[in-house]
């Protein structure tokens, strides 16, 4: 036997010991290394570059061997790695900012979730599409979406839905990135006026580190505590909506599936690791791997979202889901700019 049949042979016991999943788990995986490392190399945010990647390889999920890992990817890891998110939420991050800088942050949130709500059906569209793009743009981008994703019942739009939610407040936070820094330079915002209004609105984590810590240290540090905030309404949001969803009773509706549980397992994760990291708990180097390896379970995942789903599929979502995103982040930063202007 020749050194490629043995790997081969390997690859092919590995795959049988994971339920099949091996295949397009290691695809996925493959995909987010490289997007990460275009990112490392270029700058590109390496969450858009994994969409992209996937999008490119989307015939491996429609045959073939890597279709059971590619869903498996695309499901159970994402939420393995939004579970990994508590981690970095504790309570003494939550009460260093002060209760007028939170109470603005959690009405910014609660807010823009509504007015997608709100936005969805002015403008013809379904509930699950204003959830899903209003909780993305109010909490944390991406990460929010695909948790989301995974309480949401779903129908034939759902894949579709999820990833246009995922490109385009990666689009869009991106833009922010360079653009909001700008704004309140113009406005003459201070350190902790600026810090309170990027981390109160733009969508994703990397990006509000990028836009602040490119201001100032101050900024930065404030940026991220407010950021950090937001994401710590991830859990409880996606606990009401599973609530409120299970009560509907639209979860039985779905084929005959198995109804979802009263709570989520990645939201009992989510809020165990934040209460155990409260209580300092969690040593620093293995908070720091839990930090990295939710990171990288959420980068394979979005890759697997991206092969599950066709690039023709994402401009059927039509005209009306591109207003509704851009609305949303518009209402949240106008919300947080003139709330940061009379609080301060």
């Amino acid at each position: 036997m020749n050194m490629q049949s043995a790997i081969a042979s390997r690859f092919d016991a590995v795959s049988g010991r994971l339920g099949g999943v091996g295949q397009g788990l290691c695809v996925a995986l493959v995909i987010a290394v490289t997007a990460q490392f275009l990112s490392e190399h270029y700058g590109a945010p390496a969450m858009l570059m994994a969409l992209l990647l996937g999008i490119a390889f989307h015939f491996l999920a429609e045959e073939g061997v890597c279709v059971k890992g590619i869903e498996f990817t695309a499901r159970t890891v994402l939420r393995f790695g939004v579970a990994l998110l508590g981690v970095r939420i504790s309570i003494d991050l939550l009460i260093g900012l002060g209760p007028s800088m939170i109470s603005l942050t959690i009405a910014g949130v609660i807010l823009t979730i509504l007015f997608g709500l709100g936005g969805a059906a002015v403008l013809g569209r379904g509930w699950r599409l204003g959830l899903l793009t209003g909780g993305a743009v109010a909490i944390c981008g991406a990460s929010a979406a695909m948790a989301i994703a995974a309480v949401l019942p779903t129908n034939e739009h759902s894949e579709r839905n999820l990833l246009f939610t995922v490109l385009g407040v990666t689009v869009l936070s991106t833009i922010a990135m360079i653009a909001y820094p700008i704004i309140t330079q113009t406005l003459g915002l201070d350190h902790l006026a600026t810090g309170v209004f990027l981390g109160g609105t733009i969508h994703d984590v990397a990006q509000v580190v990028g836009a602040g810590f490119s201001v100032s240290e101050q900024t930065g540090e404030t940026a991220t505590l407010v950021k950090l905030i937001r994401v710590s309404m991830l859990a409880p949001v996606v606990l009401v909506f599973a609530l409120v969803i299970r009560m509907r009773g639209e979860s039985e509706s779905l084929e005959g599936k198995k109804r979802p549980p009263l709570v989520p397992g990645f939201v009992l994760g989510f809020l165990l690791l934040a209460g155990i990291n409260s209580l300092n708990l969690i040593p620093e180097s293995v908070g720091s791997f839990l930090n990295d390896l939710s990171r990288w379970a959420l980068l394979t995942a979005i890759s697997a979202v991206g092969m599950k789903t066709s690039l023709r599929r994402i401009f059927d979502v039509g005209s009306q889901a591109i207003i509704l995103i851009v609305a949303e982040t518009l209402f949240i930063g106008v919300f947080i700019l003139v709330g940061v202007h009379f609080l301060a």
